[in-house]
């Protein structure tokens, strides 16, 4: 959960320098302290989650949202009092008041949210965890709601000036590079706290390497075996859900605010992959809990891959403005698309229903599948190229063979031509 709202700060910061054209040393300042709230959002989500029914934590984590929120209002207020700060379609507008009205009501939102929520948490705090997931998801409701009140009343005339600069339209284009740029630090994030991981607590003491394995670095190292096998089927992991990710990103042109969302929850089950290392990891001390460890992390894999399937799905729909040429129903770069991405969902999907029937090896299965995807991203062209050739092939066999069966007569071709040629002189 804080991951999501943390993403939906991040849209509405990403929107608000759409606002702003330039900075200037105050904005800086109160970019930093927006900055600075965010980064203590897990602190405090940690907190409620330890502390469910203790209403100090929903109250901290509420007044970090809203703090956030009040920042970003007064860099609106204090960009519209200095116009030559603000963008050259709002600058030279002639409806910036309604500008900042329409941009200051959004950004408010959410606090609005928070502010009830931390008041319900001192005598009902369900109802607090309700209005912060309804956080997340405004935009959307926001969007269902503007549906059914069209339904209701008929279609709205548009204004005769546009406000749709910053708004919650569901069907409103992302920025592209900024989405695959915080991506790429997400991943980047992912990657790093796996090295961490792995570079100080696994190396042997001196003392125990003497005294337990008799001065062997080779057996000391050998009894981390597990830590380094899943270290590196980890990063592997996270290495190709990137790659996948990145090659999704150079065929699509445009991001919808639908594919946004879906980036979100992928990038969320990305977060999780360290956890799933850390369970991977363990399966030597502690060999019990091995096979739910191998599930969740199976699920983990799975649901951050098939989000990703999913953008690609949802980017088909609207193929003609989302994706490049190549990509498209019939394109030369589809077909390989398709398998790359459904590669991992059905090798997770693979190895989770191989430990429901063979669960005492779990582990070895789990550690199978880590290996072999790389090698099969690294054999997939090739596949999708041989089994292209293959279907061509078929069709220019059922091609030849339609014509020896029935051998059309000598003139009928050219009687079945003679209307549409010019008459004789």
């Amino acid at each position: 959960m804080t991951f999501l709202i943390v993403t939906v700060a991040w849209a509405a910061h990403t929107r608000l320098f759409q606002v702003v054209g330039k900075i200037d040393d105050t904005l800086a300042l109160l970019n930093l302290a927006c900055m600075m709230t965010i980064t203590f959002l897990p602190f405090t989500f940690s907190l409620m989650v330890a502390f469910p029914e203790a209403p100090l934590g929903i109250l901290l984590f509420c007044v970090c949202v809203m703090a956030v929120g009040a920042v970003q209002a007064l860099i609106v207020v204090y960009a519209f009092h200095f116009p030559h700060l603000l963008s050259p379609q709002i600058e030279h507008s002639a409806h910036r008041a309604l500008y900042r009205q329409h941009i200051l009501g959004i950004i408010l939102r959410g606090p609005a949210l928070c502010l009830a929520a931390a008041g319900f948490s001192l005598f009902f705090y369900p109802v607090s965890y309700l209005l912060m997931a309804t956080v997340i998801f405004l935009p959307y409701v926001s969007k269902a709601a503007g549906w059914c009140r069209a339904r209701l009343a008929g279609p709205r005339e548009p204004p005769a000036h546009s406000l749709e600069i910053f708004t919650f339209d569901l069907h409103e284009p992302l920025s592209k590079e900024r989405v695959e740029a915080f991506s790429d630090g997400v991943y980047a994030i992912v990657a790093t706290l796996l090295i961490l991981d792995i570079c100080e607590d696994n190396v042997p003491d001196s003392k125990d390497v003497k005294e337990k394995f008799h001065g062997s670095l080779v057996a000391a190292l050998g009894a981390s075996g597990p830590h380094f096998l899943a270290y590196f089927g980890s990063f592997a992991t996270v290495g190709l859900l990137w790659f996948a990710h990145h090659s999704l990103f150079l065929h699509i042109r445009k991001a919808t605010q639908p594919m946004g969302l879906l980036n979100t929850l992928s990038l969320a089950f990305v977060g999780g992959l360290p956890l799933a290392y850390q369970q991977t990891s363990a399966f030597a001390r502690r060999p019990h809990d091995e096979l739910e460890s191998v599930r969740v992390s199976c699920a983990i894999i799975f649901f951050a891959s098939i989000f990703q399937f999913a953008i690609w799905t949802t980017a088909l729909l609207q193929e003609g403005e989302t994706l490049q040429p190549s990509a498209r129903f019939g394109g030369q770069e589809h077909a390989f698309m398709f398998a790359k991405l459904v590669l991992y969902p059905c090798a997770s999907l693979l190895a989770f229903a191989c430990t429901c029937v063979l669960s005492r090896f779990s582990t070895a299965i789990f550690h199978i599948m880590q290996i072999a995807v790389p090698f099969a991203f690294l054999l997939l062209r090739l596949l999708v190229r041989l089994a292209l050739a293959g279907l061509r092939g078929l069709r220019g066999l059922r091609g030849l063979a339609r014509p020896a069966r029935a051998r059309p007569v000598p003139g009928a071709l050219d009687d079945a031509r003679s209307p549409l040629l010019p008459a004789p002189c």
